[in-house]
């Protein structure tokens, strides 16, 4: 993926706020990069452009050299279900499904049977150590689980690329040090390319390179 001079911006005339200035960046198959920086810097939003949730105010961003802010919003929501799995801050389950129908609701909307759906759940859910959670829903769950419940459904379709937004940021460092072997687990297992966006030093020590965000734009 690659990111070729974006800007974001949001308002207008006197209330616009500029958030990023003109970042490039590239993430290469297999690799594993942390975006720095103190907390309202523009993580965020750069990780959601990035994951085409949003588009920026100008400037482009490519996978395998095909232009995503060329493509229309059905378009980037058949590349997002079929590319890339979100992990983020807040684990964002749906608190009336289980954990095992909460995994494999990609599934589902990519249009894989229920059955199917069911049975990649299942071995997923096994991966990240909650064999024994399927039929629990997130309120019976300890906030490490629940989060692992998200990488597991942010993993069910064997996506490329994961985009994790602060994934740690609520648990105790214990439970976020688990979720953190998990996601390199992955990366080391099965080639998955990783990109986190946090303010956590610690963190960012163990992906393979980090660039650091500062007004808006990449200063290392």
């Amino acid at each position: 993926m690659r990111a070729e001079n974006i800007y974001k911006s949001f308002g207008e005339r006197e209330s616009r706020v500029d958030v990023l200035n003109g970042i490039n960046l590239e993430l290469y198959p297999g690799d594993t990069l942390a975006v720095l920086g103190a907390s309202g810097v523009g993580k965020s939003t750069l990780l959601h452009i990035l994951g085409t949730l949003e588009k920026p105010s100008s400037g482009k961003i490519f996978y395998q050299d095909e232009e995503l802010t060329a493509k229309d919003e059905n378009k980037l929501a058949e590349f997002r279900n079929r590319t890339i799995g979100f992990v983020f801050q807040f684990h964002h389950l749906l608190p009336e499904f289980s954990a095992l129908e909460n995994t494999m609701m990609p599934a589902l909307i990519q249009g894989i049977s229920r059955e199917k759906a069911i049975v990649k759940a299942e071995a997923i859910l096994r991966e990240v150590g909650l064999g024994g959670r399927f039929t629990h829903k997130p309120g019976e769950l300890s906030g490490g689980e629940q989060q692992r419940v998200a990488v597991a459904r942010s993993l069910i379709l064997d996506p490329p690329l994961i985009l994790a937004d602060e994934p740690t940021g609520n648990l105790d460092a214990r439970t976020g040090e688990g979720i953190e072997r998990l996601l390199l687990r992955f990366n080391q297992e099965k080639g998955v390319t990783l990109l986190v966006v946090t303010h956590n030093e610690r963190l960012a020590k163990k992906m393979s390179r980090s660039v650091r965000l500062s007004e808006g734009k990449v200063v290392s």
